[in-house]
């Protein structure tokens, strides 16, 4: 090892080397000067550069003037002199009526009075973003509190306007439209560089069991209600294009019988008038002639024999064969 030895000086402490010559060191005043222009050269590079995420922006305060650093990524700024507040831009959200983290209902925020003097328990969750870092910085110390102020307001407000039965049931979108406009409309007079992105209810009902279970059977009433509507509705969309289907047959039919009927009575007018012209000119004989044509259709099976005053077989009705009216002629002479 190397053997070394010190002894004391006036200004501090003197190393002595293994060959007896003195190494001179640095007086304890310079070390302690030293340290501290190193210790302050490192807070100085440290407090001279700052870093941007990719969903953050930056409000750079030079003597109280704001300008805002959008670009991601490490940036200089000057130290002691220029401070940087960083503002997160993503989506974020906080819940009014319950705790988001544990679930716990808080019935000072969540119970309300609607329209027809009802207490109900209403529960909503508030998403936003920061618009302007600036804006909100430098426009008020809390602008997510004075958001969900905001927010608590309108919500109370427009649920006072309605009946309990919509806050419960059917009016819940409209009542999420109503709130969401009143919250722009109060956001754009404050001006608070917060941008409201949505708000939805996240459950609505009534604060005690009791009413609760008569509202539930309300709903499911109302349930069975649309049911039976539907249930309705299908039915008739199903029977009218049948109903209208043969309606459509009975009529074509009815056209069919009607064009039937006219052409049998056209035909029956022209055999009719061709009948009275042969009649015309000969009366006699198509009387005759008719009347034999019409016994023939009552009596089809029945033989007629017609005889002269005289007793003379003259011919027969319905007419036969030759060969069997002579031999039926024969018979009966």
């Amino acid at each position: 090892m190397m053997n070394t030895s010190f002894r004391n000086k006036r200004n501090g402490f003197e190393t002595i080397s293994p060959d007896g010559n003195p190494i001179p060191n640095i007086p304890l005043k310079k070390l302690a000067v030293i340290a501290v222009i190193v210790i302050a050269a490192l807070i100085l590079i440290f407090n001279s550069a700052y870093q941007i995420g990719e969903q953050e922006q930056a409000v750079l305060i030079t003597f109280g003037q704001a300008s805002s650093v959008t670009e991601p990524g490490l940036h200089l700024k000057i130290p002691f002199i220029q401070q940087v507040r960083k503002v997160n831009t993503t989506i974020q959200g906080f819940s009014i009526g319950y705790d988001q983290y544990s679930n716990i209902s808080n019935e000072e925020e969540s119970l309300m009075i609607t329209s027809d003097y009802n207490f109900v328990n209403v529960d909503f969750f508030v998403e936003y973003r920061f618009s302007d870092p600036v804006k909100a910085v430098f426009a008020s110390d809390e602008p997510v509190e004075i958001l969900k102020n905001i927010s608590m307001s309108c919500i109370r407000n427009v649920i006072g306007s309605y009946p309990v039965d919509d806050v419960l049931t059917t009016g819940k979108n409209e009542i999420q439209a109503a709130i969401k406009e009143s919250i722009l409309l109060k956001l754009e007079e404050q001006d608070l560089g917060i941008q409201l992105v949505n708000i939805t209810i996240q459950d609505s009902e009534p604060p005690t069991q009791e009413v609760m279970e008569a509202f539930k059977a309300v709903e499911t009433a109302k349930q069975g209600k649309e049911t039976a509507l539907n249930n309705a509705n299908k039915y008739r969309n199903e029977q009218i294009p049948l109903a209208q289907a043969r309606a459509d047959a009975i009529i074509q039919d009815a056209e069919a019988q009607k064009t039937a009927r006219i052409n049998e009575a056209i035909a029956q007018v022209a055999r009719f008038n061709a009948m009275y012209e042969e009649y015309v000119k000969n009366p006699e004989i198509t009387r005759e002639r008719m009347f034999y044509e019409a016994m023939e259709e009552i009596l089809p099976d029945l033989k007629v024999v017609i005889e002269s005053p005289n007793g003379n077989v003259q011919t027969f009705y319905p007419l036969e064969s030759f060969a069997d009216f002579g031999t039926s002629t024969d018979t009966q002479q």
